[in-house]
């Protein structure tokens, strides 16, 4: 990380984080390096060039100062972060950097199996089937050429669909007829702790009878969980991190395929967070939307200006959000400062027993976020605290991802938002963005759908991914059960 005299040469944050007061916004470490680059001074570009799937190539350039050596850590330390939020924003197999060369080679250095970022590396080439790679090109002419490219999700209202919605300490289920919720629950479980893929199985399939049974027919069903998903398959999730590498590989990758077999009808499991934008699309009726759930992990999707979403990763749980020396620790990735250190449960967790909250051991994270968010319904000054916290966070964030979204909206949703404390995040982060970010307060508008919505909205959205042909009559179970293939 960079010292502190390197990282506070910029503007201090006006508005303090009451439970972390070392928080350093990233943002604002992106701003000083901007602000060391003097207008008379010729400064030197740099443009990132990230390929992924399909043939599809994101650019995007910043500036630093020109140097005739190395530049100071603060100044790589900006341009590996950009490359950090790049990959999990965008996602790549292959970087290739204009500019200086020894930038290539050091974060070449860096993300790699032996490297500080071996994670990172890691999760590319389990996404993407290839090892990542870094390169250099002498000239920005010489990138790959920009080539993105967006799709259509979801919206279908049509016959008897399922929704389901699967979080780390529980999943939700929807009914819906003709775009009607006729049922929607909350199942507890406990996927992370569980090494057995025939538990998640049969919760799954469980939850999927459960909801069948509140219609007349299954026409289609829609999924939404955390992680990384391919036609189907199951590459890259935190909710079976416990499973051994042969037993994912053999029946947790294919699982959603198998359960397709098993109701033969149209079914479509996506990232829950492109199902979070896809929930804000039906609701607002809008593109340039970033959706964020805030629950057993953050969760990000994006819809560009037409409504359709990118190709993009958009894992922001990983995406790095604080520069602070002091930053928490993510606890799978091991870096500092990322998302997924103060965008859910785990963070008010984190942040509680700061506020003083003595929590029972035996309570897992769901059940202390309930007591935390119950301690705020009723007015508790600590609890407020906790969630003042977090949009302070969320506050300085946003701005951050506006740089590399176009952003009109953003939806925030998530067990996490739920009750007075969830209007107490949206609110100070609104706060922040009036107070620090005035231009963007003004253009960019917060959402927060309907306590109901907040809680089971993503299973409700996932209900309408799959599109169908003509309703007929289809079983309402499968035939053998919840019995794993």
């Amino acid at each position: 990380m960079v010292s502190r005299t390197d990282y506070m040469r910029g503007s201090v944050p006006r508005i303090r984080p009451p439970l972390d007061p070392g928080f350093y916004p990233l943002i604002l470490q992106m701003q000083a390096l901007e602000l060391s680059v003097r207008p008379e001074i010729s400064a030197e570009k740099i443009t990132i060039a990230l390929r992924r799937n399909s043939g599809q190539i994101s650019h995007y350039s910043l500036r630093i100062p020109p140097r005739s050596r190395e530049p100071d850590p603060a100044t790589f330390f900006c341009i590996e972060r950009t490359v950090k939020f790049l990959l999990w924003s965008r996602g790549a197999f292959e970087v290739t950097l204009s500019g200086p060369r020894w930038i290539a080679d050091r974060l070449s250095a860096i993300y790699c199996e032996s490297g500080k970022r071996a994670f990172d590396a890691q999760m590319m080439e389990r996404i993407y089937g290839h090892p990542l790679e870094i390169r250099h090109a002498p000239t920005v002419e010489e990138l790959p050429p920009p080539n993105e490219e967006s799709s259509p999700l979801g919206g279908h209202l049509d016959g008897c669909r399922i929704g389901f919605d699967l979080g780390a300490s529980d999943y939700k289920l929807a009914s819906m007829l003709e775009g009607k919720v006729l049922f929607h629950a909350e199942i507890p479980w406990n996927p992370k702790d569980q090494s057995d893929p025939s538990y998640h199985f049969a919760e799954i399939s469980s939850g999927l009878k459960l909801a069948a049974s509140k219609l007349p027919r299954v026409d289609a069903i829609g999924g939404s969980a955390a992680g990384v998903y391919v036609d189907n398959q199951v590459k890259v999730a935190s909710l079976f991190r416990s499973v051994p590498a042969q037993a994912f590989e053999a029946r947790v990758r294919p699982m959603f395929l198998r359960l397709a077999e098993q109701w033969r009808v149209p079914f479509t499991v996506v990232n829950d967070g492109e199902v979070t934008a896809l929930a804000g699309g039906l609701s607002i009726g809008s593109g340039s939307l970033l959706g964020i759930a805030l629950g057993s992990s953050q969760a990000a999707g994006y819809l560009d200006g037409k409504g359709r979403i990118t190709g993009w990763l958009n894992e922001l749980a990983f995406a790095p959000v604080d520069a602070s020396q002091a930053a928490a620790r993510d606890e799978w990735s091991g870096d500092l400062g990322v998302g997924a250190s103060y965008f859910w449960q785990q963070a008010v967790n984190r942040l509680a027993q700061r506020a003083g909250f003595n929590l029972d051991p035996g309570m897992n994270l769901a059940e202390r976020l309930k007591y935390v968010q119950q301690r705020a319904d009723q007015g508790d000054p600590a609890a407020r605290g906790v969630a003042e916290t977090i949009g302070v966070y969320l506050g300085y964030t946003l701005p951050y991802y506006a740089r590399f979204y176009d952003l009109r909206h953003v939806l925030v949703l998530g067990r996490v938002t739920s009750g007075t404390f969830g209007d107490v995040i949206v609110s100070t982060a609104e706060e922040v963005l009036k107070k620090e970010f005035p231009h963007l307060a003004a253009s960019i508008s917060l959402h927060v759908p309907g306590e109901e919505t907040r809680r089971v909205g993503q299973a409700v959205a996932a209900a309408t991914l799959p599109e169908t042909g003509a309703a007929s009559s289809r079983c309402a179970v499968p035939e053998n059960g919840a019995a794993e293939a």
